[in-house]
């Protein structure tokens, strides 16, 4: 490609419409010396003298004269290619499938949500829930997955994110529990209930077991299950207890969804820091008109949903 230069093609362009090199350096605001130096490259990338003396005027060689009539077209190609597209995106005119990589939480609670408000602007999108089983970043990366919601545990360091829910822990348990007082439920007690805990590979330290080392204690883990869903369900059928995130008792889409469920819900004895919910994709998207229209959609839905503190903390419009 040493000897393509595609800015010929706008002084070819000028010449053989002015057929004078003066005219040509004026059109292109250059002078008349670096306009014959132009002249002189074309002849040489094209094996031609393009334009010949007559006179005092030049006239275009046969070749030349091809290249008059194809050059308008190929210029406003090249051009068009070399800048941001200016078409207007329309969602309702999209045809594609997204792939979303989420916890069974989001889908249960916002996933009807979500492709209501899709379907209605854009009948053509399919939206493609994929299981979570780790924070790999990879399938962000070769673009298995479009989009990731969840908290941020990713070690690459070009991912995107954005702040969808701020949420916080909290307790659950059938109802009538006998741990359960008019005040909560005090910390003795807790620690004495069997603990449903919900981890996944390659997890990290839980948050709960953390705030109890701190105070030297320990909480007696009966069973260990992949997701906050499946904790809930193994809940309501026994004695056990569990911990799950706020937005998992309900939203405005789903009001109650823990009572609906069998479960009463209690503020934990310990204190465990806030996490953020986010959506997370690979920068190569970013500025793809499909993908930041579904990023909208789904900071939307999350603003609706959980539109004040405390029901998940508070959704943020910043990056």
């Amino acid at each position: 490609m040493s000897r393509v230069d595609l800015n010929l093609l706008t002084a070819l362009d000028a010449l053989l419409t002015e057929r004078s090199v003066t005219g040509a350096a004026r059109r292109l605001n250059l002078s008349v010396s670096a306009m014959s130096r132009t002249l002189a490259r074309l002849r040489t990338v094209t094996g031609d003298q393009l334009l010949l003396q007559a006179g005092r005027a030049l006239v275009p060689t046969p070749y030349a004269e091809q290249l008059s009539l194809r050059l308008p077209r190929v210029a406003r190609e090249a051009e068009a290619m070399l800048r941001p597209p200016e078409h207007r995106f329309d969602a309702a005119t999209l045809e594609h499938s997204f792939a979303v990589r989420a916890g069974e939480g989001f889908i249960d609670l916002l996933g009807a949500a979500l492709m209501d408000r899709i379907g209605r602007a854009a009948p053509g999108v399919q939206i493609r829930f994929l299981p979570k089983p780790d924070w790999d970043a990879q399938p962000l990366r070769d673009g298995t997955i479009d989009l990731e919601i969840g908290t941020v545990r990713t070690s690459a360091p070009e991912m995107v994110t954005r702040l969808l829910v701020r949420d916080r822990y909290v307790g659950v348990c059938r109802p009538h529990h006998p741990a359960v007082g008019a005040r909560g439920v005090p910390l003795e007690r807790w620690i004495e209930c069997d603990h449903i805990m919900t981890a996944q590979p390659g997890e990290a330290e839980n948050p709960v077991d953390a705030a109890l080392a701190a105070r030297g204690l320990q909480r007696r883990v009966a069973t260990v299950v992949p997701s906050f869903t499946s904790a809930m369900q193994v809940a309501r059928r026994s004695d056990m207890v569990a911990v799950v995130p706020h937005s998992c008792l309900g939203n405005v889409f789903a009001p109650d969804h823990a009572g609906a469920n069998g479960l009463q819900w209690f503020e934990l004895p310990v204190s465990t820091p806030a996490f953020n919910v986010s959506a997370i994709w690979h920068p190569r998207l970013d500025h793809d008109p499909g993908h930041r229209w579904l990023r909208a959609e789904v900071l939307a839905l999350c603003l609706a949903a959980y539109p004040r503190d405390p029901i998940a903390g508070s959704a943020s419009l910043t990056s």
